[in-house]
């Protein structure tokens, strides 16, 4: 009888902590780019080992895609919301949504446009004044403080992106021998990268630097020099994010400069605020995770992480 009794409390243990359980809806703005992928990942890892339920959706690069996501995890009565946004324009409706249904809301990697973010809504990323500008810092320095400058925007609606630019341009404007001659969106793409980097090398731009928002773009600048027999040329790439495509690139000397965002700690750091403000903890509005300059000299320290 004793036996009995401990099965059935133990069945009731279980069913009281699956009913309890906490659920993070979860929008991504693409499934398949390679840095959100390893947010993405690092969100589940870190939401199993709290015992947390996740659902993922895959905006797929559309705003209206996405914000329909976040209703139905609204009308599913989540515990909280975790979103990438799409573009930064797209979030003052996410957030007016989510915050009239009283739900806990965490952007993460992409900064929102909400000129300001409200109570209950926090942002996991990292300061966008920094990414661009130790990029930047560190080519100049790599060209002698001399050259032209070819700039690859990641989305024209992103304010990360723009924000990236304008390091790069800022940076550019203090040496006088430097200056940008190109400067066009190719929206974090690798594919686009390399038509983007075909076209001014067919055009017959004179680019010396490349500086690329991201990774992606700046590998598909690296391919398009090899597909036009420039492999040899002394064009000095940079990409921002360290993904592992990435120092792959700088291991083998094809890109010289890349700037490690913490994907998984952004990741890790979005599931610890949702479940924090799922408790009822008052937060500050933004939780930044630091940039960090990786070159050939410092990239093992990263290979690892």
């Amino acid at each position: 009888m004793k036996y009995l009794k401990r099965i059935v409390l133990v069945a009731a243990l279980s069913c009281s902590t699956s009913v309890l359980a906490e659920t993070i809806g979860v929008s991504m703005a693409y499934f398949d780019q390679n840095f959100l992928t390893i947010i993405r990942h690092s969100i589940d890892k870190e939401a199993k080992v709290r015992g947390i339920s996740v659902q993922f959706e895959d905006a797929r690069g559309d705003v209206g895609r996405q914000t329909d996501q976040v209703q139905n995890f609204i009308s599913a009565g989540v515990d909280a919301i975790i979103v990438d946004p799409v573009n930064s324009a797209g979030t003052p409706a996410i957030t007016k949504m989510v915050t009239q249904a009283g739900i806990p809301l965490v952007y993460v990697n992409r900064t929102p446009g909400d000129s300001k973010l409200p109570s209950g809504v926090v942002f996991v990323g990292s300061d966008e004044r920094q990414s661009g500008t130790l990029q930047m810092e560190e080519l100049a320095r790599l060209a002698n403080y001399q050259g032209n400058v070819a700039v690859m925007i990641g989305n024209l609606t992103d304010a990360g992106a723009l924000q990236r630019t304008k390091d790069v341009e800022q940076v550019v404007a203090k040496y006088p021998k430097m200056k940008v001659v190109q400067k066009q969106s190719a929206n974090y793409s690798r594919s686009e990268g390399m038509d983007l980097m075909l076209n001014w090398v067919t055009n017959g731009e004179s680019i010396d630097i490349v500086a690329a928002n991201n990774d992606e773009m700046a590998i598909g600048a690296i391919m398009a020099l090899q597909q036009a027999g420039k492999q040899d040329s002394k064009v000095l790439i940079g990409g921002i994010d360290a993904t592992p495509d990435g120092l792959k690139a700088l291991a083998s000397g094809k890109m010289q400069v890349t700037v490690f965002q913490d994907a998984v700690g952004q990741g890790k750091a979005s599931v610890d605020v949702a479940q924090r403000m799922i408790k009822g903890e008052k937060l500050d509005p933004y939780y930044w995770i630091p940039f960090e300059l990786v070159t050939p000299a410092n990239m093992q320290k990263y290979v690892a992480k």
